[in-house]
């Protein structure tokens, strides 16, 4: 006898979401069996007929009243249901004539799938091994000297649709737990996705914004007393580029692009990221020039890029100690478009960078990842003691692959 497992509520939501498919067809088979056995019994008109027509209607009313019913029999209420319906079927085959006899006992065959939605593992055997038997002894008074050719068939014919049919639904039961995991692996990846983005803005404005509005403020403790004029402009200026995070702020909160694209192209964006007067005496002297024009760059790549320029003129200015930086807008091929970020600072050695990951901050590894969403690439060249040329290139076409790189 084969085991059968269990998928438990799957039989519920069977008979809910039911519709008209493979999964009908035991139901289609039985009242096509019923309808079929009493269009032939009228057709005998027989008084032995006409009293089974009554029982027989009844059995196919109660078998679509039962499924129609489903939710309201209740746990109680569907054995008591499918107990009536096999006592009909007996009593029909039983005593139905041995010509039309053999078609009734193949109502077997729904009757055990119905067993099947109803109970769990264990019990749906049991209530089909009960079908069987059932199956077994109408086949043997129908037969009057039955063969074990009569019985064998009809009986594997009944485990082997059970067997089927249970692998039917675990398999859909599978497929619905695959679905689920998917879409829940997908909401994940996107709330990391957005942590990731909300993290790369913050590092490329604010920290950076931050970190150098504290070394003025410092830089004006020290002068308060000696120089209070130069303490003075070094605070307004504190104040100033306060005033820009705040705006950063509140567009990273409302998921827009930065507040320099709201007004302006990508070219002027840039060029106003890199006119911004110094703030301090070592700051780099930074030059801004076109190439090939400027064109129109979609939002989501102007703004990945005065991004990364960002980030890459952070880095030249804390960690390359450059006194030059020169930064190039690249529109020449007329596919693509490259911000480049060349500097004349200590350079490092790219080779050590990668073997040792996550330094300081998210710097170059936040870079490329943004521009990698788009279909983009960073490519850096430096050595120690000859500056960094830092190079990042999107695909103007939307129809990019996102991830590549």
């Amino acid at each position: 006898m084969p085991v059968i497992a269990a998928v438990p509520a799957i039989a519920p939501a069977f008979v809910r979401r039911g519709s008209l498919s493979l999964r009908r067809l035991p139901d289609l088979v039985f009242l096509t069996l019923v309808i079929g056995g009493v269009i032939r019994l009228a057709d005998q008109n027989s008084g032995l007929c006409w009293e089974l027509v009554p029982v027989i209607t009844l059995l196919a009313v109660g078998y679509v009243a039962g499924l129609a019913l489903w939710d309201r029999l209740g746990r109680w209420g569907r054995p008591v249901w499918l107990a009536a319906l096999l006592g009909m079927w007996a009593y029909v085959s039983w005593a139905m004539p041995a010509p039309l006899a053999m078609s009734y006992t193949w109502l077997a065959l729904p009757l055990a799938i119905l067993a099947l939605r109803m109970f769990a593992a264990r019990t749906a055997v049991a209530v089909v091994g009960v079908i069987t038997v059932l199956l077994v002894i109408l086949i043997a008074h129908t037969a009057r000297t039955p063969h074990l050719e009569m019985v064998v068939p009809p009986a594997a014919a009944l485990w082997a649709t059970v067997v089927l049919y249970r692998t039917q639904q675990c398999l859909l039961a599978e497929l619905n737990r695959t679905r689920a995991e998917l879409a829940r692996g997908q909401r994940e990846a996107g709330r990391l996705a957005e942590r990731a983005r909300i993290a790369r803005d913050l590092h490329d404005t604010l920290a950076q914004e931050l970190a150098g509005s504290r070394m003025l403020l410092q830089s004006a403790d020290r002068a308060w007393d000696r120089r209070p004029d130069l303490a003075r402009t070094q605070v307004r200026a504190v104040v100033d580029a306060l005033g820009a995070n705040l705006d950063e702020t509140r567009t990273i909160i409302r998921d827009l692009t930065p507040p320099a694209l709201e007004r302006d192209d990508l070219a002027t964006a840039l060029h106003t990221l890199c006119t911004r007067p110094r703030t301090t005496a070592t700051a780099p002297r930074i030059a801004f020039c076109t190439r090939g024009g400027t064109g129109t760059v979609p939002a989501d790549r102007a703004t990945a890029l005065l991004r990364a320029a960002q980030g890459l003129l952070a880095n030249a200015q804390e960690h390359a100690h450059a006194r030059h930086v020169w930064v190039t807008l690249d529109h020449q091929d007329g596919e693509t478009v490259t911000v480049e970020v060349r500097d004349d600072g200590v350079g490092f050695d790219t080779a050590a960078a990668v073997a040792r990951p996550g330094g300081r901050g998210l710097g170059l590894a936040a870079v490329r990842e943004r521009l990698g969403a788009l279909g983009g690439s960073l490519t850096v060249e430096s050595a120690l003691g000859r500056g960094t040329l830092a190079r990042a290139t999107l695909p103007l076409s939307t129809f990019a692959l996102a991830g590549t790189r």
